[in-house]
C-alpha cells in the first residue's frame, strides 16, 4: 500500500534550517529509505518564501498571492511516497525521518487507490 509522508519542520534556526537535525541526518535517512526500495517518489520543497497561493472564488475569479500563508508554525518541507505492506511500516519510516524531531512532525496518509486507474 502506498503512503504519503508529509514532512513538517518544527522549530527553525536563524538560517531557517530545522532544529534538531543536521544535513547529514537527512542524507543518511534518504539513503536508507531509498536503498530499502520502498520509495515511489520524493521531493524537497524550495524555501517557503517562494510559495504562491491560488484561490478561486465561487464566481470563478482567481486570486494569486505570493508568500507563505500557513496559519501554523509548521512548514511543509518535503514529501515521500512510499510503498510498504501496512501502516505500521509507514509509521516506522516516519519515526526514522529527521523531520519528526526538533518539534517537527511527519504526517502519514494512505494514498487512495481507485479501481481501473
Amino acid at each position: 500500500m502506498k503512503y504519503l509522508l508529509l514532512i513538517n519542520a518544527g522549530e527553525l534556526d536563524p538560517e531557517n534550517a530545522p532544529v534538531g537535525c543536521e544535513p547529514e541526518d537527512w542524507m543518511r535517512f534518504d539513503k536508507e529509505i531509498t536503498e530499502s526500495g520502498v520509495v515511489v517518489a520524493s521531493e524537497s520543497l524550495a524555501d517557503l518564501v517562494t510559495a504562491t497561493r491560488v484561490q478561486v472564488a465561487n464566481d470563478g475569479k482567481r486570486t494569486v498571492t505570493d508568500g507563505p500563508f500557513a496559519e501554523t508554525r509548521e512548514v511543509l518541507g518535503g514529501i515521500y511516497v512510499i510503498d510498504v505492506p501496512d501502516l505500521d511500516v509507514a509509521l516506522d519510516w516516519a519515526a526514522k525521518c529527521p523531520g519528526s524531531r526538533g518539534g517537527g512532525s511527519v504526517v502519514v496518509r494512505p494514498v487512495a487507490e481507485f479501481p481501473g486507474a
